[in-house]
């Protein structure tokens, strides 16, 4: 096969290192995301509260926790079905996303809204946590190293070899 692409510039003297055991990248991504949700939603019920007091807070705290929950289910499965079935997680991703909508879309109409819903808030508070936990979730996938090559097998000769 060839190419007419530029070769570009030589990668250096470097040895490829050796990756070792790496943590899980769902529960990287779970803690960033959850962490960035909450600091949105900390400031989102401090307006909420200086506006409607403490049902707006409380209301913006309701609508972040419903989509923070709603975000760690997928993730968590990614966690523990990912690990030993990559292929068959994306799989129950879609199985698990159907059942989460309805479950959740039954939930809230059995429920019904409280009486001291603030219907405003829980809008706002949960469109500030989809906002920035989707954020924190790209940024953790564009930081992430994942391994598409096996590891170089160790070598005779130094450090130098594949210099």
């Amino acid at each position: 096969m060839t190419s007419n692409a530029n070769t570009g510039r030589p990668s250096g003297k470097r040895v490829v290192g050796v990756s070792g055991q790496s943590s899980s990248l769902w529960l990287r991504l779970l803690a960033l995301s959850a962490s960035a949700a909450l600091a949105a939603t900390a400031v989102t019920c401090l307006v909420a509260a200086f506006m409607n007091g403490g049902e707006g807070a409380l209301s913006a705290v309701f609508g972040a926790a419903l989509v923070m929950l709603f975000f760690a289910i997928s993730l968590l499965i990614g966690h523990f079905v990912g690990r030993n079935n990559p292929s068959g997680a994306v799989g129950l991703f879609v199985a698990t996303y159907f059942v989460k909508v309805v479950g959740f879309a039954v939930v809230l109409f059995v429920i019904g809204a409280p009486e001291w819903l603030h219907d405003r808030w829980f809008l706002i508070g949960a469109v500030v946590s989809v906002v920035f936990w989707q954020a924190a979730e790209i940024y953790g996938f564009g930081k992430a190293r994942l391994q598409i090559y096996n590891d170089p097998a160790e070598q005779k000769g130094g450090p130098d070899v594949l210099a």
